[in-house]
């Protein structure tokens, strides 16, 4: 059964909603040789054009938020998850971090925000031993702190990754899914980080789908061919986006699905962002629709 603070991906219609993170989009931007301001009424309309039901901001303080609802209401948006960074490796950061997130998930709460993804700054991968272990297993108690606080608001705190957290055998990313409570951190799974986390491996993105894809509840979705971020979301590529589609099925989950295609050096440029979103939202209908 899945969990009720989870929203469902499909809307009104039969028609999946399909957010997109901002980072995404200043990497369009960026190759463009244009700024992308997150929260303009142009950024806003150029999501709602290309197609997308809403999008996912990187959120640093709860004052961005501010006059925001009115924002999104014009553009036709939803905002049902953030991106926030955090500290947890030290209780003193741990402390502040977890102050300043709930105060952001509070402000978001009331723009319909269900879903905090959060990206714990790595343990530097040169740490060894006891030092590394300490801060680790500091990072996993404030992230289950972290949880257990923004539940507190009806607000569900997801755990992402990069590939930082996959080396020295993966012993962070599996610590903070492995040390924590699962109804106090759910999964953000980054398929694509994953894999590439993992030397380019699709078999080891399907085993952390097996041993964590029952916490998915956010779907950060990307596609590459031959190691390199591909300009859209369409066609094959390195990963089985249907396969990935049809287990998260069977294992019950209806993630929160947000496009994350970005740019990156050696990526096609043959489109903007706007008309490369809006590629990529309609496959993204087609491989998730059931």
């Amino acid at each position: 059964m899945l969990s009720p603070v989870v929203l469902r991906a499909a809307a009104g219609g039969g028609k999946l909603h399909v957010s997109a993170n901002t980072y995404a989009w200043g990497t369009y931007a960026g190759r463009e040789g244009k700024g992308f301001q997150q929260y303009s009424d142009e950024a806003l309309a150029m999501m709602a054009a290309s197609g997308l039901g809403g999008f996912e901001p990187s959120v640093g303080s709860a004052g961005e938020l501010e006059g925001l609802g009115p924002k999104l209401q014009r553009a036709g948006l939803e905002m049902r998850s953030i991106y926030v960074g955090s500290q947890l490796h030290e209780k003193r950061l741990a402390d502040e971090s977890i102050g300043r997130i709930v105060a952001i998930a509070k402000a978001a709460a009331g723009l319909g925000t269900k879903i905090v993804v959060t990206n714990p700054v790595p343990v530097p991968g040169e740490l060894r031993g006891k030092e590394a272990d300490a801060r680790i297993e500091a990072q996993g108690e404030g992230l289950d702190r972290l949880g257990a606080a923004l539940r507190e608001t009806g607000v569900v705190l997801a755990l992402h990754n990069h590939d930082a957290e996959l080396r020295q055998g993966g012993r962070e990313f599996h610590h903070l899914l492995s040390a924590t409570k699962a109804e106090n951190v759910k999964f953000c799974l980054d398929a694509h980080w994953v894999y590439r986390g993992c030397g380019d491996s699709e078999t080891a993105l399907f085993d952390v789908v097996e041993r964590y894809g029952e916490r998915v509840v956010s779907l950060h979705l990307r596609q590459s061919r031959g190691g390199k971020w591909s300009e859209t979301f369409t066609g094959e590529g390195d990963i089985d986006y249907v396969r990935l589609a049809k287990r998260l099925r069977e294992l019950g989950r209806d993630p929160l699905l947000v496009l994350e295609q970005c740019a990156e050096g050696g990526t096609p440029h043959t489109m903007d962002g706007t008309a490369a979103h809006r590629a990529s939202e309609a496959e993204v209908q087609r491989v998730f629709a059931r």
